[in-house]
């Protein structure tokens, strides 16, 4: 262990010591209430994430997995229908995709903003193509104004995966901005604890602006109920409980603050990693606030896994988002991927992310600095 203690990716210990005077009386009024399911609170959260977000709906459910389902269920997508998705990303994004019986279409991303490649999605798309699923990835928007375009042009839907971009905002041509999560036919987030607003189990939500899209998903994460025991359709039994909304209610008034926090670590890193032999750092895209969920670099002379070992031992922990792409998978085996995957092959050897949180100080990233430093130093001696 390195003298400043346990460093940590996510350091959510100190955010709850920081937040504990607003947390614990939220929480014990949904103790004291027992309205643990469906209660007010949970409500309260739907309507303010909402006002915050400038979307008509927003509907909780249980996890990020869930309502990456439930949004392909409620738009009547069928089995052997194609879905676009990214090839670098976490494995729910297109799991959810098989499960259901449709095809998961890989795609490949793009070598500087990690996202999706429109050009790759546009050759990718058949008769078969129902819709595309935009990821953003480590807090950078996916480009979602051509994204929207070649939707439209080809009459798919939009079901963007918000899990790690929650807090940022998508700037479109003529300038205007648009939350995440709120661009396409359904948003769809996460609400794990390491996530930009965590709650303190598993949690998630889903977002629309439309009144029939937004009853459909009601309904599904219900048993299908569109009232008690009348069961219209199949469904599922997804809810965020209201403890969590509890938690939720009270971090979404921070969320502004830690993204900014998130931020200011990123641009640090930024200026004392550049310049560095070995290490790419990408731009933010100029459409993209980035929420900034992961500081993901890429090592270009081959010693990623080298710089990883390194840390180690001095209590820097890193983390390979993601090391194998999704098509390699074996439970992705029998799908092909289509064209050759230039950029997420290369990725998925080159990137590697740094402990980014709310909570950093200056004397810890100094110290991760400083090591990161020090091994490129010892590298070209």
């Amino acid at each position: 262990m390195s003298a400043l203690g346990n460093i940590q990716m996510v350091d959510l210990q100190s955010q709850y010591k920081r937040l504990k005077h607003k947390i614990d009386p939220a929480m014990s009024l949904v103790l004291d209430s027992c309205e643990f399911i469906k209660g007010t609170v949970l409500k309260e959260f739907e309507n303010n994430l909402a006002q915050y977000l400038g979307v008509k709906h927003v509907i909780g459910v249980a996890n990020g997995t869930d309502a990456l389902q439930i949004a392909i269920m409620a738009l009547g997508l069928k089995q052997g229908d194609e879905v676009l998705v990214p090839s670098l990303t976490y494995v729910a994004t297109a799991e959810v995709i098989g499960l259901l019986g449709l095809v998961p279409v890989m795609v490949d991303v793009d070598s500087d903003t990690f996202n999706i490649d429109v050009d790759f999605a546009r050759l990718s798309i058949t008769k078969k193509t129902k819709a595309i699923v935009p990821v953003h990835l480590y807090g950078q928007c996916a480009p979602m104004q051509e994204i929207l375009q070649l939707a439209s042009e080809h009459n798919l839907f939009v079901i963007e995966d918000n899990a790690q971009g929650i807090g940022g905002s998508y700037i479109f041509n003529d300038g205007h901005k648009v939350k995440t999560g709120t661009l396409g036919d359904i948003g769809c987030t996460s609400f794990f604890p390491s996530k930009n607003l965590g709650c303190f189990g598993d949690g998630g939500a889903m977002m629309t602006n439309n009144d029939d899209l937004a009853q459909k998903i009601r309904m599904i994460a219900n048993h299908g109920q569109p009232e008690k025991y009348i069961h219209s359709v199949l469904g599922v039994n997804s809810r965020l409980d209201t403890l969590q909304a509890a938690v939720l209610n009270v971090k979404l008034e921070e969320l502004d603050d830690f993204v900014t926090r998130r931020q200011a670590v990123a641009m640090r890193y930024d200026k004392d990693l550049s310049g560095i032999n070995g290490i790419y750092i990408a731009d933010n895209a100029s459409y993209s606030t980035h929420a900034c969920h992961q500081y993901t670099i890429r090592i270009t002379n081959g010693s990623r896994d080298e710089l990883q070992a390194y840390l180690k031992p001095k209590s820097i922990p890193t983390m390979i988002y993601y090391p194998i792409p999704l098509y390699k998978q074996q439970a992705f085996s029998t799908y092909h991927s289509g064209n050759e995957h230039t950029n997420t092959e290369l990725l998925c050897k080159e990137v590697i992310s740094l402990p980014i949180h709310t909570e950093m100080t200056e004397e810890t990233q100094s110290y991760i600095i400083q090591s990161i430093k020090s091994f490129f130093i010892l590298s070209y001696e």
